[in-house]
């Protein structure tokens, strides 16, 4: 081979390396940006998926603010038909149930507690511990 064709010849190598070179740095290089592509994707379907969902309640809202109105009709109809009858039959109003009396008799109560009388519990300081007087060594509680 004469020199020209030899130096054609390590140019065209010389540019399929560096070729093969920027190609391979550009694919290590660009998997963070696919990576990152994806990511923001994955972002997009989420926030429509949320947005979905934000309408979704709301009308789920809506709709049982209508069945709690109906309801409340239903029962407020219910009362009055009650008290109809009530007067068509001569009997007196109907009494409604005195939740005073019922709250007069729970301040007695006490707070629970995790020992009985006389007792000092499970909580005290010196639970498990033995007096001075025993000889025995000290062991911690078992349960």
């Amino acid at each position: 081979m004469e020199q020209g064709n030899i130096n054609w010849v390590l140019a065209i190598a010389c540019l399929l390396a560096g070729v093969g070179i920027g190609a391979l740095g550009y694919h290590l290089l660009n998997g963070g940006a696919r990576t990152a592509q994806k990511l923001r994707q994955r972002l997009a379907e989420r926030d429509r998926e949320l947005s979905e969902l934000r309408t979704g309640l709301g009308e789920h809202f809506e709709r049982a603010e209508g069945l709690l109105d109906a309801l409340l009709a239903n029962g407020q109809s219910l009362q009055q038909e009650m008290h109809d009858s009530a007067v068509r039959f001569g009997s007196s109003k109907p009494r409604k149930p005195d939740f005073q009396q019922a709250d007069e008799t729970s301040d007695d109560v006490n707070a629970p507690r995790d020992y009985a009388d006389g007792n000092r519990g499970t909580l005290s300081e010196d639970f498990g511990l033995k007096s001075k007087g025993d000889e025995a060594p000290a062991q911690p509680p078992r349960y």
